[in-house]
């Protein structure tokens, strides 16, 4: 009998502390998140994405990166191709490695396209390059629904000097519920 061949070159098996069954090597990581080879080495170099799996330790060796170092690349690209600079994001890794982040590729990060957020919550934003000063965002679809049912309830002054205009009544509903629902049952009964 002989040993069943890796069906892919650019795999091997991962060593023990690894977090799966493979590693992968610097060619097929370049292909799978679209980076150059240069780009990589340089990442592994001056240690922003380091290979997990294996590190290169002298010649003849080649690094092997986990599924997770992969994920980290594709977002440190993403990042690069939103804008934002290899230093920022530099900087943004770093604040999550002192914080004792291990595992980048579980985080979620914004960014617009100068500073880099970590998104802890869908409350709780950071900002990673002032040092963790803490931001909030604005949901403009919740702001609009907030107005249109303030309005709802105020009058409304007519443009071109006419009378205010009170608001709509609304039509006493069973359950009570709120105009979108009036129009549904209105277009349902008829």
């Amino acid at each position: 009998m002989h040993e069943p061949r890796d069906p892919d070159p650019g795999t091997e098996q991962q060593q023990p502390g690894g977090d799966g069954d493979v590693g992968y090597r610097g060619v097929t990581a370049c292909s799978a998140v679209g980076i150059s080879y240069r780009q990589l080495d340089y990442w592994a170099r001056t240690a922003l994405v380091v290979p997990s799996v294996r590190d290169a330790s002298g010649s003849g060796t080649s690094r092997l990166y986990s599924f997770r170092d992969l994920v980290v690349l594709k977002v440190v690209k993403r990042l690069l191709d939103a804008g934002v600079s290899l230093q920022n994001i530099r900087k943004a890794i770093e604040a999550l490695r002192s914080r004792g982040v291990e595992d980048l590729a579980g985080i979620t990060l914004i960014s617009d396209g100068t500073s880099v957020y970590e998104c802890r919550s869908p409350e709780e934003v950071v900002d990673l390059l002032q040092g963790g000063q803490g931001v909030f965002g604005i949901a403009i679809g919740g702001a609009f629904k907030e107005i249109q049912g303030s309005l709802s309830q105020l009058p409304a002054e007519p443009v071109g000097g006419q009378e205010p205009v009170a608001p709509p009544e609304k039509p006493a509903e069973p359950g009570g519920g709120d105009e979108l629902a009036a129009r549904r049952a209105r277009r349902r009964a008829g």
